[in-house]
């Protein structure tokens, strides 16, 4: 019996994340299922192509609105890799600096700093982010507010 629940433990833990290997549109399509597991996976996925990951770029703003925080926070990951390319996404973003989870805003000010000067419209509504109650959303928005304001 306990061989047999070493082999169960091995073989469930050698499964690779569902993310992993997949092609861009791939993750994109995870966006779309209804289960918000794979839908974070998907996002997760999508940040580690970076600026390849840019045709999600609809996709990830779509999700931004996801009911679940998690999946919420890995799509402004996600839009943060992609770098200055996702210069579309930053209505959207801007939109998430006013997230009731204080992780999704800290998220969505880093991505705007990775985006950088693209997201110059930020820069109001990230000082308002200076004045967080969260000290992890406010050290964000600063720091986001260097990269973004630097031409």
């Amino acid at each position: 019996m306990g061989w047999l629940l070493l082999g169960l433990l091995v073989l469930g833990c050698s499964r690779k994340p569902s993310y992993q290997g997949r092609s861009v549109a791939e993750l994109e399509r995870m966006l779309d299922d209804p289960n918000p597991t794979v839908q974070s996976q998907g996002a997760f996925g999508l940040s580690l192509h970076g600026a390849e990951a840019r045709p999600a770029i609809p996709a990830l703003t779509r999700a931004l609105k996801s009911p679940d925080t998690l999946v919420r926070q890995q799509t402004a990951v996600a839009l943060g890799k992609i770098g200055p390319d996702a210069e579309e996404a930053v209505p959207a973003l801007i939109d998430a600096l006013h997230d009731p989870e204080w992780s999704v805003r800290r998220q969505a000010a880093v991505a705007l700093g990775q985006i950088g000067s693209s997201a110059r419209a930020a820069e109001p509504e990230l000082r308002r982010c200076q004045r967080d109650k969260n000290t992890l959303v406010r050290k964000a928005a600063t720091e986001a507010l260097d990269k973004v304001t630097k031409n």
